[in-house]
C-alpha cells in the first residue's frame, strides 16, 4: 500500500480545531495550523490548490492567518458546522472564501450562528451553495446583530424573489455592509423591487452587483428610481438582465440627475441602437460615471455615432466597453473623429466587432496626437 495515500497522525494541537479534510486541522481559535501541500500559505492567507497528494503537514501559527480560502472543496453542513464553532472565537481571521461547496441553508444557517458573535471577519465569499430563502434568511437575522462584515457574496445561489426579500429587510438598517453581490439568484423584476425599497432608507451599501437575475425592464425601472435619489450607491452590476433599449433608457433618465454613481455595467442586456442613443444622451449631461460597460448589447455603428456625439462633450467618462458588438468601420471613424477632441477617456474597448485595419490605424495615429498627455488603450481586433 502507499504510505503515502493516507496522511499520518495529525500533530498535537490546541482545541478547538476544525477538521475540513482528511488528517487536515485548522486551528482558528488557539495553537496552530496544520496543513499539508494542498495548501499554499503566505503572509497570513491559507489556500487550498485542490490537489489531493499528501504530504507530512508544515505548521502554520494561527496568529497570522488573516484569509482562508477554502474554494470548491465539498464541506457541506457538517464540516460548515466544525468551521462555524471555530470562527465563533477566531480573533484574526478577516476573509473567509467557502464558495463552491455545496452547504446548502443548513451550512449557511451554522455560519450565521457564528456571525453574531464574531467580531473580526469583513468579507464572506458564500457563492454557489445551494442557499435558498431559508438560507438567507439564517443570514439576514445575523446580519442584524453582526456590525462588522462589509462584503457578502451570495452569486450562483437559489435565494429567489422571498431571500431578495429577506435581504431588502435587513438593508434598510444595517450600518456595515458595503458590498452586496446577489448575481445569478433568480430574484426577477419583484426581488429587484424589494432591494430597491431598502435602498431608499440605506447609508453604507457602495457597491451591488445584480447580474443574471432576470429582471427585465421593470426591474431596471425600479433601479431607476432607485438611483434619482440614492446618494451612496457608486457601483451597479446589471449585466444580463434583459433590460432592453426600453430598460437602458429608464436608467439613462436617472443618469442625468444621480452624481454618485461612478461604475455601471449593462453587459449582454440587448439593449441595440436605441438603448446606446438614451445612454449617449445621459452621458452629455452626467458629471460622475467613469466606467460604462455595454459588452454584447447589439449596438452598431449608429449606436456608435450617438456615444461617439457623447464623447465630444464627455469630460469624465474613462472606460468604454464595447466588446462584441456589431460596430463596423463606419462607427469606428465616428468613435475616431470624437476622440479628436476628448481628452478624458483612456480605455476603449472595441474587440469583436468586425473592425479592420484602416479604422484602426487611424484611431492609433490620434493616440499618438493626443495632447491630453495620457495613453488611450484602444483595444481593437485586426479583422
Amino acid at each position: 500500500m502507499n504510505p503515502q495515500a493516507h496522511p499520518p497522525t495529525p500533530l498535537a494541537v490546541s482545541a478547538p480545531s476544525l477538521m475540513l479534510f482528511d488528517g487536515v486541522d485548522i486551528v482558528l481559535t488557539t495553537g496552530v495550523v496544520l496543513f499539508d501541500d494542498r495548501f499554499a500559505t503566505s503572509a497570513g492567507v491559507l489556500k487550498s490548490k485542490g490537489t489531493k497528494a499528501w504530504t507530512p503537514p508544515n505548521i502554520l501559527p494561527s496568529a497570522t492567518l488573516t484569509t482562508l480560502d477554502l474554494q470548491r472543496n465539498q464541506i457541506g453542513n457538517f464540516k460548515a458546522q466544525r468551521l462555524a464553532d471555530a470562527l465563533r472565537n477566531n480573533t484574526t481571521l478577516t476573509t473567509l472564501d467557502v464558495s463552491g461547496n455545496g452547504m446548502g441553508d443548513v451550512g449557511a444557517q451554522h455560519l450565521s450562528d457564528a456571525l453574531r458573535n464574531n467580531k473580526t471577519l469583513t468579507t464572506l465569499n458564500f457563492g454557489s451553495n445551494q442557499i435558498r430563502n431559508v438560507g438567507v434568511q439564517h443570514l439576514t437575522d445575523a446580519l442584524r446583530d453582526n456590525m462588522t462584515l462589509t462584503t457578502l457574496s451570495l452569486w450562483k445561489n437559489e435565494i429567489g424573489v422571498v431571500g431578495a426579500q429577506h435581504l431588502g429587510d435587513v438593508l434598510r438598517n444595517n450600518k456595515t455592509l458595503t458590498t452586496l453581490n446577489l448575481g445569478k439568484n433568480q430574484i426577477g423584476h419583484v426581488g429587484a423591487q424589494y432591494l430597491v425599497d431598502a435602498l431608499t432608507n440605506n447609508k453604507t451599501l457602495t457597491t451591488l452587483d445584480l447580474s443574471n437575475n432576470h429582471i427585465g425592464v421593470v426591474g431596471a425601472q425600479y433601479l431607476a428610481g432607485a438611483l434619482q435619489n440614492n446618494k451612496i450607491l457608486t457601483t451597479l452590476h446589471l449585466g444580463k438582465n434583459q433590460i432592453g433599449g426600453v430598460g437602458a433608457q429608464y436608467l439613462a433618465g436617472a443618469l442625468q440627475n444621480n452624481k454618485i454613481l461612478t461604475t455601471l455595467h449593462l453587459g449582454k442586456n440587448q439593449i441595440g441602437d436605441v438603448g446606446a442613443q438614451h445612454l449617449a444622451g445621459a452621458l452629455q449631461n452626467n458629471k460622475t460615471l467613469i466606467t460604462l460597460n455595454l459588452w454584447l448589447n447589439q449596438i452598431g455603428d449608429i449606436g456608435a455615432q450617438y456615444l461617439a456625439d457623447a464623447l465630444r462633450n464627455n469630460k469624465t467618462l474613462i472606460t468604454l466597453d464595447l466588446r462584441g458588438n456589431q460596430i463596423g468601420n463606419v462607427g469606428a471613424q465616428h468613435l475616431a473623429d470624437a476622440l479628436r477632441n476628448n481628452k478624458t477617456l483612456t480605455t476603449l474597448n472595441l474587440r469583436h466587432n468586425g473592425i479592420g485595419e484602416k479604422p484602426q490605424d487611424e484611431i492609433d495615429e490620434i493616440i499618438q496626437q493626443n495632447k491630453s498627455g495620457k495613453v488611450v488603450n484602444l483595444d481593437i481586433d485586426d479583422i
